[in-house]
């Protein structure tokens, strides 16, 4: 079905992709994610081609192209600085890995083509001449908001379990339905997750937990995808208390370490931490993001004392990311209503008083170091970092002192200045 009432901008440099594949006698379109994309007002993030072409002809009408694909017929062609895939069109062969096809046979048909993808909605194709392609009904399904398989649904999760996800994932990127064949589906074949690695897993919950309805996570443990993939969401369901992490998340604004830090919030930081690194996290990420769901435990200090030491302690690079994380969480039951919001301005207010006089918060900051102990007779090793620790906390309680001879004169006064070697041998002895 072909449907020359919609209209879609192409980039230039797409247009001349798809132009210089017609002028050639081949056939060429915009396919995909791009299409789905354009068609409901959204800004693609790339742009995908499928043509006849195949792609020795694609690689000889290209001044630069990269062979990024070409077993499976994908040519990436290179066009000021830019890179977009151009696959030749094809069928799949036998997926034997519930991932990947293991051969694929290309053919001259758009529509055999556009019949292997996952979803109607990703199956339409477009260019200028013939106007819109779609032998599936995508624009039935985006006009009537739902996420449905071309085809039979358990053939398409078979062939790739991945879509199992992503069918969720593209539920709440874009606030749409599961049509109801493919949601039974997703229930039926959600074990097939497990064929996957680890890192997709990972890429498809980020997306997921990152679009502007990360509420519909939820489909993922009434299908029983959470119990293969994340199975601490089932545990949060268990314990009584998903539902209301669910709209913590919804409320929260998108970023990527309060998310996650919200969604194993009732975990702690060793749970957490060995969570990402299960699901194959960078190291920023576990250690935020445990230290965060470690912070949430804790009562926020409302003196100004208490907030520099809480700074320290917390650690000053994840600061500002904890307050901002605890005016969602302080709202939220789980949170048990330790604190009012009045309480978070407070804090926040007391914060911003300490940074911007630039208070002491850390050892880097104090006016003192190892080097002037050293000289005042402290033996190197540990009790060096013991008497800046001291000497650090004195700070954090009143910023004030935060002057090497005001410091010097603290530590010499604690000290029997004369016999202080003496002293720290005794106490190392």
């Amino acid at each position: 079905m072909t449907d020359m009432m919609i209209n879609i901008r192409i980039p230039e440099s797409v247009e001349r992709i798809l132009k210089t594949l017609m002028e050639h006698g081949y056939e060429a379109y915009a396919v995909g994610g791009c299409v789905r994309d354009a068609v409901l007002g959204r800004t693609p993030n790339d742009w995908d081609i499928t043509t006849s072409a195949k792609p020795e002809a694609v690689k000889r009408l290209f001044r630069k192209t990269i062979d990024t694909g070409i077993a499976h017929g994908t040519v990436t062609v290179m066009l000021d600085h830019t890179g977009y895939e151009v696959t030749t069109y094809r069928i799949d062969g036998e997926y034997e890995d519930g991932r990947h096809p293991k051969n694929v046979e290309f053919t001259g048909n758009l529509v055999e083509d556009l019949r292997r993808r996952d979803f109607t909605i990703n199956a339409m194709a477009y260019n200028h001449i013939h106007g819109l392609v779609d032998a599936f009904d995508g624009i039935g399904d985006i006009r009537c908001r739902r996420i449905r398989c071309v085809g039979n649904p358990s053939d398409r999760f078979n062939e790739d379990a991945l879509r199992i996800l992503r069918a969720i994932r593209f539920a709440a990127g874009l606030d749409f339905e599961i049509e109801d064949e493919t949601r039974k589906a997703v229930a039926v074949l959600a074990g097939n997750l497990r064929k996957i690695s680890k890192e997709r897993i990972q890429a498809e919950l980020e997306k997921l937990l990152m679009s502007s309805h990360p509420e519909k996570l939820i489909i993922a443990y009434e299908t029983g995808v959470s119990k293969v993939v994340f199975p601490e969401l089932d545990r949060i369901m268990a314990l009584g208390n998903g539902n209301d992490i669910i709209n913590l998340l919804s409320c929260m604004e998108k970023d990527h370490y309060l998310r996650w830090a919200a969604l194993l919030c009732m975990s702690d930081r060793k749970k957490s931490a060995h969570i990402l690194k299960e699901l194959r996290f960078d190291n920023k990420t576990v250690d935020m993001v445990s230290r965060l769901v470690e912070a949430a435990k804790k009562d926020i200090p409302l003196t100004l004392s208490g907030i520099r030491r809480d700074i320290y302690e917390t650690g000053e690079d994840i600061y500002g990311h904890y307050i901002l994380f605890m005016k969602y969480f302080a709202g939220c039951p789980v949170s048990g209503k330790r604190f009012s919001q009045n309480d978070i301005r407070m804090w926040e207010g007391y914060y911003r008083e300490i940074i911007e006089k630039k208070q002491c918060i850390s050892m880097k900051m104090l006016q003192i170091n190892g080097r002037d102990l050293i000289e005042l007779g402290v033996p190197r090793g540990g009790k060096i970092g013991e008497e800046l620790n001291r000497l650090l906390y004195l700070v954090l309680d009143d910023p004030e002192l935060n002057e090497r001879d005001k410091l010097i004169n603290i530590f010499k006064n604690h000290h029997s200045y004369n016999n202080i070697s003496e002293e720290i041998s005794g106490n190392n002895s």
